[in-house]
């Protein structure tokens, strides 16, 4: 019995040291991310002339809405964040309906071309925005889209679905190709066994890339300012005044645009904790 315990005393112990390590990396992870955001929040709701009070207190003991008002009642906020609404919602949209079918096909079909089309996907993320700007802006002129929602919604539509096509390709690939092909043989068409069978089981793959795919359209600022001029998204917006704007402002500003993404998350964590086999 000694000699059992002793052969398994290391085995514990390596096992303990494993689990430190593991839950230690994490905790460090989660306080590389929540301790800016938690200097930001204290910032946006303190008084503008407390800003520049450093040291900042642990534990916020005189929060005050003063500064978050002053953005929100700031002009062309409001209408800047249903823009960006409306954009990053019609971007999952286009996204999703035009990569999900794109992943489908690559993760089922055998075809010639299949792994030079991935490549040439893989390639689109090699020309950044800033060298398509100018073209952009003068098609979209032409197009009649400039200064409007959907043309923005486009280009971050652009911007986000090579992502979406291979995150979909990849989670089309971990559903049994037999569950199609035995809902085909009840009845079932190609399509109708995608939409019954293989999309539900999808669903925590797919929102995953709709997850990514929002935080690029909030967060993208470059394509938003050079192609609008008064439909503003409020990244663009921000940058706007940045220059022109006390330091209060700017980090209402920034605790207002995080905000979104961590609520669009909190709705979206149950297709996540199923993606990762959590209940």
């Amino acid at each position: 019995m000694t000699a059992v315990a002793a052969a398994r005393s290391p085995r514990m112990n390596a096992r303990t040291w494993d689990r430190v390590l593991i839950y230690g990396s994490a905790i460090l992870l989660a306080l590389w991310v929540l301790v800016p955001f938690y200097l930001i929040f204290l910032s946006a709701f303190s008084r503008p002339n407390d800003v520049f009070t450093y040291p900042k207190p642990l534990l916020p003991t005189d929060l005050s809405t003063e500064t978050m008002q002053t953005f929100l009642n700031s002009t062309g906020v409001f209408a800047s964040v249903i823009n960006s609404i409306a954009v990053a919602v019609l971007t999952i949209v286009i996204s999703l309906a035009f990569g999900a079918p794109a992943g489908y096909a690559l993760a089922r079909f055998t075809f010639r071309g299949r792994q030079a089309v991935q490549l040439v996907i893989l390639a689109s993320k090699m020309f950044p925005v800033a060298i398509l700007s100018i073209p952009l802006a003068v098609a979209f002129l032409r197009l009649g889209l400039y200064d409007n929602v959907l043309g923005i919604a486009l280009v971050h539509s652009a911007m986000a679905l090579p992502f979406v096509v291979l995150v979909t390709a990849g989670v089309f690939a971990g559903v049994s190709n037999e569950l199609e092909e035995a809902a085909m043989t009840l009845g079932c068409s190609r399509l109708t066994a995608f939409l019954r069978v293989a999309l539900p089981l999808a669903l925590p793959g797919l929102a995953a890339a709709a997850i990514f795919t929002f935080v690029i359209s909030w967060n993208e600022v470059f394509a938003s300012s050079i192609l609008t001029l008064r439909q503003r998204t409020l990244p663009a917006l921000v940058l706007f005044a940045l220059q022109q704007s006390p330091l209060y402002f700017k980090f209402a500003g920034g605790f207002f645009m995080v905000m979104p993404a961590i609520v669009f998350i909190f709705f979206m964590r149950r297709y996540l904790l199923n993606l990762w086999g959590g209940r």
